[in-house]
Protein backbone atom coordinates (compact mmCIF):
# COMPACT_ATOMS: atom_id res chain seq x y z
CA UNK A 1 0.00 0.00 0.00
CA UNK A 2 1.42 3.53 -1.35
CA UNK A 3 1.96 5.77 1.94
CA UNK A 4 0.22 9.46 1.22
CA UNK A 5 0.96 12.41 2.91
CA UNK A 6 -0.01 16.54 3.11
CA UNK A 7 2.28 19.05 4.15
CA UNK A 8 1.48 22.89 4.64
CA UNK A 9 -0.32 25.17 7.20
CA UNK A 10 -1.87 22.95 10.22
CA UNK A 11 -5.46 25.01 9.05
CA UNK A 12 -5.02 23.82 5.62
CA UNK A 13 -4.06 19.76 6.16
CA UNK A 14 -5.80 19.16 9.53
CA UNK A 15 -8.68 17.50 7.48
CA UNK A 16 -6.42 14.79 5.75
CA UNK A 17 -5.18 13.25 8.74
CA UNK A 18 -9.19 12.65 9.40
CA UNK A 19 -8.90 9.91 6.22
CA UNK A 20 -5.84 8.49 7.06
CA UNK A 21 -3.41 10.49 5.49
CA UNK A 22 -0.07 11.72 7.23
CA UNK A 23 0.05 15.31 7.77
CA UNK A 24 3.09 17.69 7.65
CA UNK A 25 2.57 21.10 9.06
CA UNK A 26 4.69 23.21 7.72
CA UNK A 27 7.54 25.76 10.04
CA UNK A 28 9.73 28.57 9.01
CA UNK A 29 10.55 28.72 5.21
CA UNK A 30 14.27 27.94 5.45
CA UNK A 31 13.02 24.34 6.85
CA UNK A 32 10.50 23.71 4.03
CA UNK A 33 13.02 21.78 1.45
CA UNK A 34 14.26 19.48 4.05
CA UNK A 35 10.85 18.72 5.10
CA UNK A 36 9.62 17.92 1.45
CA UNK A 37 12.79 15.74 1.03
CA UNK A 38 12.36 13.78 4.44
CA UNK A 39 8.64 13.16 3.05
CA UNK A 40 10.31 11.68 -0.05
CA UNK A 41 12.97 9.88 1.42
CA UNK A 42 10.40 7.98 3.53
CA UNK A 43 8.52 6.37 0.75
CA UNK A 44 5.22 8.70 0.05
CA UNK A 45 4.01 8.40 -3.53
CA UNK A 46 1.71 10.70 -3.35
CA UNK A 47 2.05 14.26 -1.72
CA UNK A 48 -0.53 17.31 -1.40
CA UNK A 49 1.05 20.18 -0.68
CA UNK A 50 -1.08 23.62 -0.37
CA UNK A 51 -0.15 26.29 -2.64
CA UNK A 52 1.68 28.72 -0.43
CA UNK A 53 3.64 26.22 0.82
CA UNK A 54 4.65 24.87 -2.62
CA UNK A 55 6.14 28.92 -3.43
CA UNK A 56 8.79 28.65 -1.82
CA UNK A 57 9.69 24.81 -2.64
CA UNK A 58 8.99 25.35 -6.42
CA UNK A 59 12.56 24.39 -7.39
CA UNK A 60 12.39 21.20 -5.00
CA UNK A 61 9.02 20.41 -6.54
CA UNK A 62 10.10 20.11 -9.88
CA UNK A 63 12.76 17.90 -9.79
CA UNK A 64 10.09 15.33 -8.98
CA UNK A 65 7.84 16.37 -11.93
CA UNK A 66 9.22 13.81 -14.62
CA UNK A 67 9.42 11.05 -11.94
CA UNK A 68 6.35 8.41 -11.50
CA UNK A 69 7.02 8.57 -7.94
CA UNK A 70 6.45 10.85 -5.50
CA UNK A 71 2.85 12.46 -7.57
CA UNK A 72 2.64 16.20 -6.34
CA UNK A 73 -0.48 17.59 -6.23
CA UNK A 74 -0.75 21.29 -5.20
CA UNK A 75 -4.09 22.33 -3.46
CA UNK A 76 -5.66 25.83 -2.46
CA UNK A 77 -4.91 26.12 1.27
CA UNK A 78 -7.15 27.89 3.80
CA UNK A 79 -6.40 31.53 2.07
CA UNK A 80 -7.79 29.98 -1.22
CA UNK A 81 -6.22 29.52 -4.64
CA UNK A 82 -3.12 30.95 -5.91
CA UNK A 83 -4.15 29.26 -9.42
CA UNK A 84 -0.43 27.49 -9.68
CA UNK A 85 -2.01 24.43 -8.69
CA UNK A 86 -4.58 24.19 -11.68
CA UNK A 87 -1.83 25.82 -13.87
CA UNK A 88 0.47 22.75 -13.42
CA UNK A 89 -2.87 20.59 -13.67
CA UNK A 90 -3.32 22.43 -17.59
CA UNK A 91 0.64 21.97 -18.45
CA UNK A 92 0.36 18.21 -17.50
CA UNK A 93 -2.73 17.44 -19.49
CA UNK A 94 -1.55 19.14 -22.25
CA UNK A 95 1.62 17.58 -22.48
CA UNK A 96 -0.34 13.96 -22.29
CA UNK A 97 -2.65 14.83 -24.80
CA UNK A 98 -1.22 17.48 -26.93
CA UNK A 99 -3.68 20.25 -26.99
CA UNK A 100 -5.07 22.56 -24.04
CA UNK A 101 -8.54 20.79 -23.14
CA UNK A 102 -8.97 22.75 -20.27
CA UNK A 103 -9.18 26.19 -21.39
CA UNK A 104 -12.73 28.35 -20.88
CA UNK A 105 -12.95 29.52 -24.44
CA UNK A 106 -16.32 30.68 -24.98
Amino acid sequence: MHKIAAMGDKDSILGFKAIGFDIFPTGPIEELPGLLTKIVEDGYSLIYITEDTAVHISEEISRYRSSYFPAIILIPGTKGSLGIGMKAVKESVEKAVGADILSQND
